[in-house]
């Protein structure tokens, strides 16, 4: 039982589900996660329909400390293929340790439908792995998302995670939540790019979240965010070396403490 008392206080105190879906990649994480109305190579977690968007082949990887509890840790890697008529995405995330762990390896697609709309669809496999005799449990799920641009520089998107109500199940059922997101981004300028975005699963309380990015020179990114539920606030700086980009971010859990964020991604030709 020692092995997952960490975990156990994790989900008390962060208000978790199994097979969470995890947000990733340190530009978000640094926005307070607003990232649903955002297009990057991340697009693979938080709205696939912002795939649509990338034009040249990416791959990234990312990494995060949570809350700095090894335990807790999240690890991941996305690739972004353009293809005709849109663009195809492969990711994989792991969080945990040995003795007890989750992964998510997806599958996505996203394209456009004209000049001002994009949607995207992904099917992903879960895994829950538990020491012991607990057992392990994997089954498929569904999310999908669009994002619509009415007018230049404004974008508002719409994102559900488990559309299909998947569960698994180990030596209990373990929730995987329905989770809808909507979310605007825009800019404010040429230089500040702001995003907000409302998330609500299907038995907690709504959470709100809002970032700033603002880019002082042309490789250079400072970005700033918050988020409820609870009050989280969010830090970070991106670089471009070229085609390689290197972002950190810092975020700050009001009950459970700091956790650093590492994404390195390159982009191809």
């Amino acid at each position: 039982m020692m092995v997952f008392f960490p975990v156990f206080l994790f989900y008390i105190c962060g208000g978790v589900y199994s097979n969470e879906n995890y947000p990733l990649g340190s530009r978000a994480a640094a926005m307070g996660n607003a990232a649903s109305a955002v297009s990057d190579l991340w697009s693979v977690h938080h709205n696939q329909a912002g795939l649509a968007s990338l034009k040249n082949f990416q791959v990234g990887v990312h990494h995060e400390n949570r809350f700095m509890v090894p335990e807790f840790a999240i690890q991941a890697m996305a690739v972004a293929v353009p293809v005709q008529p849109g663009t195809i995405g492969v990711s994989y995330t792991y969080f945990g340790f040995s003795k007890y762990n989750e992964s998510k390896l997806g599958l996505a697609f996203g394209r456009n439908f004209g000049e001002r709309f994009a949607a995207g669809v992904q099917f992903s496999y879960l895994h829950t792995f538990i020491a012991g005799d607990y057992g392990s449990s994997g089954n498929i799920t569904a999310e999908g998302g669009f994002i619509a641009q009415p007018v230049d520089g404004l974008f508002i998107a719409a994102h559900i995670y488990n559309l299909s109500r998947t569960r698994m199940k180990t030596y209990y059922e373990q929730v995987v939540p329905v989770v809808l997101k909507f979310g605007l981004a825009g800019f404010l300028g040429e230089r500040i790019f702001a995003a907000v975005e409302t998330e609500k699963a299907h038995d907690r309380k709504a959470v709100f979240k809002a970032g700033l990015e603002m880019g002082f020179s042309e490789p250079l990114f400072l970005r700033a965010g918050i988020s409820s539920g609870p009050v989280q606030g969010s830090f970070g700086i991106g670089y471009v070396f070229g085609r390689v980009a290197a972002d950190i971010a810092f975020t700050d859990h009001q009950v459970l403490g700091f956790t650093p964020h590492f994404t390195l991604s390159y982009r191809g030709r």
